[in-house]
């Protein structure tokens, strides 16, 4: 099992019903691993495209060993779903490589509300416990690599 480390959680306000859930499922899943209060700070954003400059900033800070990010981005009726989509996902992608840290896509990309309902807990699982598995799996794989 490895060692709790800083980690920082970037959540978006926008489909609350869901990222809330997400978050919690998140939060959660870091105490069973034993992370306290101490080892996690929360950060609160209006929508998923504001994700990478507060993860940018986190990044900077060299506080935090990875980040977590958490976000719903629902398909609508026009094309602004796509250039959502890709802004967060590049962004989260460029923090990650400019400054050699982890930061985990927590963010759902769905069709509709249903298909975001089942991934935070019904029959897809929970993203928000996969992105926590998912960073420590990284950090282990990370903490394994020989300079």
């Amino acid at each position: 099992m490895i060692k709790p480390f800083p980690v920082a959680i970037i959540t978006s306000r926008f489909h609350e019903e869901i990222t809330e859930v997400l978050y919690s499922g998140a939060a959660e899943r870091l105490q069973e691993l034993e992370f306290s209060k101490d080892h996690i700070d929360d950060f609160w954003v209006p929508g998923a495209v504001e994700i990478p400059l507060v993860a940018q900033r986190l990044a900077q800070t060299n506080r935090y060993q990875a980040i977590i990010a958490l976000g719903a981005v629902i398909q609508g009726d026009t094309r602004h779903y796509d250039y959502v989509c890709q802004q967060v996902s590049q962004g989260c992608q460029r923090v990650a490589l400019d400054h050699n840290i982890p930061v985990i896509f927590g963010v759902l990309t769905t069709d509709n509300i249903m298909q975001a309902r089942e991934r935070v807990g019904g029959n897809a699982g929970h993203k928000g416990i996969e992105a926590v598995d998912a960073m420590i799996e990284l950090m282990t794989t990370l903490n394994n690599i020989k300079d």
